[in-house]
């Protein structure tokens, strides 16, 4: 079974894509596309650029008398939502019988409202990048 990827970039606008998220649920329940339409989420944490550098998370101290201890430094928090790129992966697994059905959802998709602003692509079996999107669909959690 051939599989067809999807990617959507919804740079910093985390409400469009908890819309696409909901929207791609609503129509695997409402379509019976269990299996057929999955999807996963990345988000990329984007690195400071004006020099910061990151708090450690431990560190050792040398103490009098040639002891050491670890002492721990409180880690930076998470970045908030706004501070993180957001990315979407779909990838349709139709049977080969249901062609009709996998061009119709391909091309439905990227016209649909939160996804139509979010610079849809979609990576085809054969393409120069089906193995990086692949691989990069199955290390997502």
């Amino acid at each position: 079974m051939a599989h067809i990827y999807l990617h959507f970039d919804f740079a910093k606008d985390e409400q469009k894509a908890q819309q696409a998220r909901h929207k791609l649920e609503g129509w695997k329940q409402a379509f019976r596309l269990d299996k057929k339409l999955l999807y996963k989420l990345e988000r990329i944490v984007s690195t400071p650029t004006d020099g910061e550098a990151k708090p450690a998370i431990a560190e050792t101290v040398k103490l009098k008398g040639g002891g050491k201890a670890a002492a721990k430094v409180e880690a930076a928090p998470p970045p908030p939502a706004s501070e993180q790129e957001i990315k979407l992966l779909v990838r349709l697994a139709f049977s080969g019988h249901e062609k009709l059905s996998e061009q119709r959802w391909v091309q439905r998709i990227p016209l649909e409202e939160p996804f139509r602003e979010a610079s849809p692509g979609v990576v085809n079996p054969g393409d120069a990048g089906f193995e990086s999107t692949e691989r990069q669909f199955e290390d997502l959690a």
